[in-house]
């Protein structure tokens, strides 16, 4: 088939601002822990890059997008056959662009889960973990609805991944966070963000990139593109400004942290939905995610489980929102064989499948990580000695810290400023750092 230059070149822009995500979470995720923490919570982003990444070109396109049954691609090594000037897999548009494309996809699925489980997990069996979540859970689940798999063959509408991204990554980070427990001083210690500016840069870089995610998955640069691109706009400005909303009537103040959380929420919600439904019904859909996914950051503290950067609250119940959203609101029929919503005569079936999607995919990602999670604290262990979560787990598992505070050691006789604890960088735990740290 000849290749479309244009489209073409849409999506190589396109792969580019969406594996842009990847770095733009670790600065959203750093910015949210404390001091001590952010180094790491970097860093599981940033391996999930490299692991994912081979897995992908070794065998992860062809269990994704190869033909297989209704579980599973087949197996064919990317390189097997001339891709370069193929284009086969979308039309106009080179596989090799299209393969890279999805693959950034998968490094963002596997990197969203680590914020469930921040300030306590072993790097080494993280990177481990990575791959086999990769291959066991995402690269199934990928073919389940966008390589003809079961949930495909019953007509199931996930644009951009709102179902095999964000179900499937908050689900599994809920295992994970039951599988290692609870910080050290959870719901006792003040576990503040350190750095707001921090996370405010990784939500704008996230937008930013999310532009790629959702019109990008059009795989063309047309009409269908344009809309899911104005929805993506509408619906996360809705969502942040619901998000605000629920702060200055509930807590009083709206926050920064609420606003860069509120983005997120409509881009997660957004992201199923972006070229199936009208503008307006995107500013609907985004202001109830916001409000939504508002209210649900608090079940941790209800149900007692530590989600340290409220994954389960943002990405499992505004990505199983946007899904179930579909059943009811999509009108629009760019896409060939689109289902209509309630609201615009579509039948009961499509709403039960747009249900079912999330709920299948949920419980198995949650199960499989909760397997894999179990595995490996059982004979490598996952979580990090607790004397290395007290002084940090930047010191303890990578030898350094992201602040230098040797300059601000007080002299003798002087008071410390406040927020700062001798031998110890900002948010380490005073009573039980070594002397002689720093």
């Amino acid at each position: 088939m000849k290749i479309d230059t244009g489209s073409t070149a849409w999506m190589l822009a396109s792969t580019a601002l969406v594996l842009l995500m990847t770095p733009g979470l670790a600065f959203f995720y750093g910015g949210m822990t404390r001091a001590k923490s952010t180094l790491n919570m970097m860093m599981m982003s940033w391996v999930a890059i490299i692991t994912v990444t081979i897995a992908w070109v070794l065998y992860g396109d062809s269990l994704s997008f190869a033909p297989g049954n209704w579980f599973i691609g087949g197996f064919k090594y990317l390189g097997e056959s001339g891709l370069v000037n193929d284009a086969s897999r979308a039309p106009g548009i080179p596989d090799l662009v299209f393969s890279a494309f999805q693959l950034t996809f998968a490094v963002i699925t596997v990197a969203l889960i680590s914020g469930a489980i921040a300030d306590r997990t072993k790097f080494g069996p993280w990177a481990v973990f990575t791959v086999l979540l990769a291959t066991l859970v995402y690269f199934p689940v990928a073919h389940w609805v966008w390589g003809g798999g079961w949930l495909s063959s019953l007509g199931i509408e996930d644009f951009a991944g709102g179902t095999v991204v964000h179900v499937n990554a908050g689900s599994a980070g809920l295992a994970l966070a039951l599988v290692l427990g609870k910080r050290r001083g959870f719901g006792k210690d003040p576990m503040r963000p350190h750095n707001v500016p921090l996370t405010l840069l990784g939500a704008g870089l996230l937008w930013f990139g999310w532009f790629g995610f959702n019109a990008g998955s059009e795989l063309a640069a047309n009409g269908t593109a344009a809309l899911a691109f104005m929805n993506t706009q509408v619906a996360t400005t809705a969502a942040a400004g619901g998000w605000l909303l629920v702060e200055r009537f509930r807590d009083g103040k709206p926050t920064t942290i609420g606003v860069a959380s509120g983005a997120v929420a409509g881009l997660v919600a957004i992201t199923p939905a972006c070229a199936f439904i009208a503008p307006w019904a995107a500013i609907v859909l985004g202001l109830l995610a916001g409000v939504l996914c508002c209210h649900a950051i608090g079940l941790k503290h209800k149900l007692g489980f530590d989600d340290s950067l409220d994954v389960v609250g943002v990405h499992l119940v505004g990505g199983a929102f946007g899904a179930v959203s579909l059943g009811f609101l999509a009108a629009y029929p760019q896409v060939a064989g689109q289902h209509k919503g309630l609201f615009y005569g579509g039948g009961i079936h499509q709403l039960g499948v747009q249900a079912l999607g999330p709920v299948a995919v949920g419980l198995y990602s949650f199960a499989v990580a909760w397997i894999l999670g179990k595995i490996i604290d059982k004979t490598v262990g996952f979580r990090i000695p607790e004397e290395d979560e007290a002084l940090g787990i930047d010191l303890g598992e990578h030898a350094e810290t992201a602040y230098e505070f040797g300059g601000l050691q007080p002299s003798h006789g002087t008071a410390v400023p406040s927020g700062y604890h001798a031998g110890g960088a900002p948010g380490a735990d005073k009573d039980t750092v070594p002397a002689g740290k720093s």
